[in-house]
Formats: C-alpha cells, structure tokens, sequence
C-alpha cells in the first residue's frame, strides 16, 4: 500500500475531523457543499474524512486567517488540481539527458560569469577528492 493511496483511505468521522481541524460541522459541510473537499460515504451514510480531506480543511482555515475569501480559494484549489493533472502527463526523460542539460546550463552560467542556480544544488551531490 503506497503513501497516497492511505492518505486517500476515508477512516476519519467528522467529529474526529472537528476536533482536528477546529471547525464546526457546519464549516466543513459548507466546505463540503462548495466542492472543496470530497468525503467518502458510509454504507449508513456518515461522512468519513482521509488525511487529504483533513489537510484541505487545515488549509481552507489557514486561508481564510489571512484574509483570501471563498472564491480565491475556490481558484487556489482549482490551480492544484489542474497542475496535478498536467503533472501527470510530463514526459520523462533519461538520466543522460538530464546531465546533459545540466552541464550544458552550467556551461552557459560560465560563459556569462554568473553562477547557475541550479550549480550549488548539484554541487551537494560530488564530494570534492580528498574528503
């Protein structure tokens, strides 16, 4: 059973979730209503909360402290989603291409006499001899 998959179990009633969260159980159906969180159905039909539902309730809380009202999160949450999905379909590329592309933009950095942003990153990586 990988990470996500039991991050996405639905184990958590809403009374754990507003102990939790602490939020009313008419906060989180409000959010529930306005599709920004998804619960999972009992077979009696109580709401059941995964470690992602409690997250995004966190985070609504959290956004809304500073003052971003439901729209903007409403947007905020539609950008991740939409990112998760192009995420998705990245294309992969070999090891040896990506060294590639690396030493050839370490490259570049040198030829201008700047330092790569991506050149200390790597850097931690090689060990210099003699350590």
């Amino acid at each position: 059973m990988n990470r996500e998959f039991r991050r996405a179990m639905p184990l958590l009633p809403i009374s754990m979730v507003m102990q939790l969260t602490e939020l009313t159980a008419r906060q989180i159906r409000y959010y529930e209503e306005h599709k920004l969180i998804e619960p999972a159905r009992s077979e009696s039909n109580r709401r059941m909360f995964s470690l992602n539902d409690v997250d995004a309730l966190l985070e609504i809380s959290e956004l809304l402290n500073q003052g971003i009202n439901l729209a903007g999160i409403k947007k905020v949450f539609d950008l991740r989603k939409l990112n998760n999905v192009k995420s998705s379909n990245k294309i992969s590329i070999s090891d040896e291409e990506l060294r590639s592309i690396l030493r050839e933009e370490i490259q570049q950095a040198q030829i201008m006499q700047k330092a790569s942003l991506r050149q200390g990153e790597v850097s931690r990586f090689f060990q210099a001899k003699g350590e």
